[in-house]
């Protein structure tokens, strides 16, 4: 299973490694691929689908019709991963509500009772 828990210096860290390090790190499976190509698509294992098994990242290529191209191609995508998750979150700004949108609101509020007010039963005391 993956690790979902990182922090961003682990990834940084599998950023930071070689692509055959990454490759080595990887369970590869390779298989047929759909859509577009014809026979050079349906008759070869030219797809590939790797696992990061550190991270448990799964990557699939079946851009190329060639198996060495397609695990190059999710080498590249595990390292783009790997750096995006690298950077660190910014943190978040609150920020305040407009004083003038709490008026807006709250007069918005009013208006909206006194309406329900107006349709309410007169009760006839007398």
């Amino acid at each position: 299973m993956g690790n979902s828990n990182l922090t961003p210096d682990a990834y940084a860290a599998f950023a930071r490694l070689s692509d055959d390090e990454i490759a080595r790190a990887c369970e590869v499976q390779t298989f047929h691929a759909h859509g577009p190509g014809g026979q050079g698509v349906n008759t070869a294992d030219s797809a590939v689908r790797m696992r990061h098994v550190p991270t448990g990242i799964v990557v699939v290529s079946r851009e190329s019709r060639s198996q060495l191209r397609n695990r190059a191609l999710c080498v590249a995508k595990l390292r783009a991963i790997f750096e995006r998750r690298a950077r660190p979150r910014r943190a978040r700004k609150k920020t305040k509500v407009p004083a003038a949108a709490k008026r807006r609101r709250l007069a918005d509020k009013r208006l909206h009772a006194q309406k329900k007010a107006a349709r309410r039963r007169v009760t006839g005391e007398g």
